[in-house]
């Protein structure tokens, strides 16, 4: 625990693996965490050492060390636990030797590449926060005819829908007629932003691949493949606390 009063148990789930804090509050909104035997009203809880927690009527043990890997994401699954309609998810297809794992940030629906998975919901969180200064790297399939003036101002930021983006670094790689791979670096990673972006150039975005998320690449890891993080490498990429 930390502290003398323990901590927090949205903390607490977040640090077991079981959910990122704002999930696990909203477990909690839902009745279904049970803190001694009794359920857990309000996130602000505290667990101390020797209490039971139990989520879904299962009993959440102790965190174990904060372990990451890498996951090489197929497009068609969904980064979510559960769906209601039913769609493919990230963590149904996971090699079953897998522990219970959250992911850093999502890749939606249509999108591949690197997704990085952690048993540290709290590792999670802050890996996710733009002030690590870790940039999401993407190769970017796009459909339309490219300006190039156009991709260089993106460096200064662009409003689309009313919705202000920071900056991102954008060139072209290659391109046949109408066809063009992008290379694309983003800081921040709002929901489907490069797709609304590159829709607000004219662009329609027919594949998104990401290839790095701060220090860790994709590299040659096969579609679907998981390979962890070793925890010298871990240690020492991991943004440090100011």
């Amino acid at each position: 625990m930390s502290g003398q009063d323990g901590e927090r148990i949205a903390k607490y789930l977040a640090r077991a693996g079981i959910a990122s804090r704002r999930d696990a509050e909203r477990m909690i909104g839902e009745g279904r965490v049970v803190l001694n035997g009794a359920k857990v009203e309000h996130p602000a809880t505290f667990v101390v050492a020797g209490d039971v927690v139990m989520v879904d009527g299962a009993m959440v043990a102790e965190a174990a060390r904060t372990r990451l890997w890498r996951y090489h994401k197929p497009d068609g699954l969904l980064t979510t636990h559960r769906d209601p309609q039913g769609r493919p998810t990230v963590f149904e297809k996971l090699p079953p030797d897998m522990p219970r794992v959250v992911s850093v940030g999502r890749l939606d629906l249509n999108s591949e590449g690197l997704l990085l998975l952690t048993n540290d919901g709290t590792l999670a969180r802050r890996l996710e926060l733009p002030t690590t200064g870790w940039l999401r790297r993407y190769r970017v399939r796009v459909y339309g005819m490219v300006d190039s003036d156009r991709l260089v101002s993106l460096k200064q930021g662009i409003t689309v829908d009313g919705v202000r983006y920071g900056p991102i670094a954008a060139e072209v790689d290659s391109a046949k007629g109408a066809n063009a791979w992008l290379s694309v670096s983003i800081a921040e990673g709002k929901n489907r932003e490069i797709r609304k972006v590159m829709a607000a150039l004219g662009l329609e975005t027919t594949r998104l691949i990401r290839v790095a998320y701060g220090p860790f690449q994709l590299g040659n890891l096969p579609r679907g493949g998981v390979a962890e993080i070793t925890g010298k490498v871990l240690r020492d990429q991991l943004p440090k606390d100011k």
